[in-house]
């Protein structure tokens, strides 16, 4: 196998060419049947388990991949030898295609941790509400990167302050297994306080999530439809029953790299109801059916939903026209990214100072939209607001008294893990800056400066005209 294969990947083409089960690797390599299942979703790797990995693979007369540049933050720099990393890209240092930021659990886990952009961005949602004109059966809301559900959950809460009695269909979009995890692991109390919702979850791409429909004939005879009707009437009764799905999640939300753009797809796409069983009556027309579900939301949230560093006209083509062909008449798309120009971008440029991966701006956004949208533009509005109604700021949580003449190193790496995290600095640049302490000295210099760290975000809406 060549060097450029990386673990994951050694481990398929062995198991495929094998033929053996990935939970059977797992359990003869390292003694663990999800091994390769929670590789897949992020998990962190050791030296230890990479070792046990690579003997195993020896042992059956198969060359060991290289230790992957991801393995990098997990070891100490100083008093190990260097591990084999990648060259940089021929265009100057850029990041590899293969490189998927998002991916990255540990950085992701401790941004959403430390960082209030989860609940900032919620409340932005949430005044997006005030401007909808549902229509019978339900509201109808979608969630282009439901994450862990903390947006999605806020969002639902101050749904059922303003509608509380009318039902909901909401469908969230994830490709990650933890995250679907972790979301439906805040639900079981959305559905005590709103017995009146149907729930759907996908891992279908953006042009086949709004309408649970796969567009390739090998996808659509692959589609996994699971319903679930909970019974019971406490949210304690709910999370039982949610729980004990996670053997079904673990054995069919599956993805793996596409050798193209090195983007997460999943193996088969996935659909998965949730309702209340007491409530099915009253939610008959509203529960989606195979083959015959429909978009038309009132509203649809795309937060952070690509990445910055690709082009305007991707994210419009391939993310937001589909997104905005899936809106009833009077429905609004709310897109939010990231915009820089605040303290955390700030420490990136005195680490990289001509690194700039906020390229596009909501204007790009919204131009190549409408570009993508042709002659049904027309039936679109394209608002792109003021720079005071459209930016929001949010911040890393700090003690009063945390930064100051001298700042704790926990909070210093706090920090620098949400800089690169919102800049989307590749892990390959990264090693080679972890031998040095600059890096550390730059956020501190920053956040003595400001006396905080603090990020922007963008915001633009495009509505479906009512008439």
């Amino acid at each position: 196998m060549s060097q450029a294969v990386g673990l994951l990947d050694s481990i398929s083409e062995f198991c495929r060419r094998a033929g053996m089960a990935e939970s059977t690797f797992g359990r003869r390599a390292v003694n663990d049947g999800k091994f390769v299942a929670r590789l897949r979703d992020g998990a962190r790797i050791t030296p230890e388990t990479l070792e046990k990995v690579s003997a195993f693979l020896t042992s059956q007369g198969v060359a060991a991949p290289p230790a992957p540049p991801e393995l990098l933050p997990l070891l100490r720099v100083s008093g190990l030898p260097r591990l084999d990393v990648r060259p940089p890209a021929p265009d100057g240092g850029a990041p590899s295609r293969n490189f998927r930021f998002f991916d990255n659990r540990q950085k992701y886990l401790l941004f959403v941790s430390t960082c209030s952009e989860k609940e900032v961005v919620a409340r932005r949602v949430g005044l997006e509400l005030a401007h909808l004109h549902p229509e019978p059966p339900a509201v109808r809301l979608f969630d282009a990167g439901m994450g862990d559900g903390t947006v999605l959950t806020r969002v639902m809460r101050e749904m059922h302050r303003r509608y509380p009695t009318l039902p909901f269909y909401v469908v969230g979009k994830e490709i990650s297994l933890e995250d679907a995890r972790l979301c439906l692991d805040k639900m079981a109390d959305r559905f005590h306080e709103h017995p009146a919702t149907v729930l759907v979850v996908t891992n279908m791409y953006y042009t086949e999530a709004p309408w649970l429909a796969p567009r390739t004939l090998s996808a659509a005879t692959s589609l996994v439809w699971h319903e679930v009707a909970l019974t019971g009437a406490t949210a304690a009764e709910f999370s039982e029953q949610i729980e004990a799905l996670e053997p079904f999640l673990a054995k069919v939300w599956q993805a793996r790299h596409s050798p193209k753009t090195g983007n997460p797809v999943y193996e088969r796409p996935v659909a998965l109801v949730i309702y209340r069983d007491d409530y099915r009556f009253l939610l008959d027309d509203i529960i989606p059916r195979q083959g015959q579900a429909r978009a038309d939301y009132d509203l649809v949230i795309a937060s952070q939903p690509y990445r910055a560093r690709v082009p305007a006209s991707f994210k419009a083509s391939k993310v937001i026209a589909p997104l905005v062909r899936a809106l009833r008449p009077g429905g609004r798309l709310l897109g939010i990214h990231s915009c820089g120009r605040d303290p955390g971008m700030e420490i990136i440029r005195k680490v990289w100072p001509d690194e700039d991966p906020f390229k596009t701006s909501r204007h790009d956004v919204l131009r190549a939209v409408r570009a993508e949208l042709g002659r049904d533009a027309r039936h679109y509005n394209f608002n792109a607001y003021a720079d005071q109604r459209a930016e929001f700021r949010y911040a890393m949580h700090t003690l009063p008294t945390e930064i100051g003449a001298g700042i704790g190193t926990s909070t210093l790496l706090a920090a620098w893990n949400a800089a690169i995290y919102v800049a989307q600095i590749d892990d390959e640049r990264l090693a080679a800056e972890l031998g040095k302490r600059r890096y550390l000295e730059a956020t501190s210099e920053v956040l003595q400066a400001h006396g905080s760290l603090w990020f922007l975000d963008e915001s633009y809406v495009i509505s479906r005209k009512r008439g």
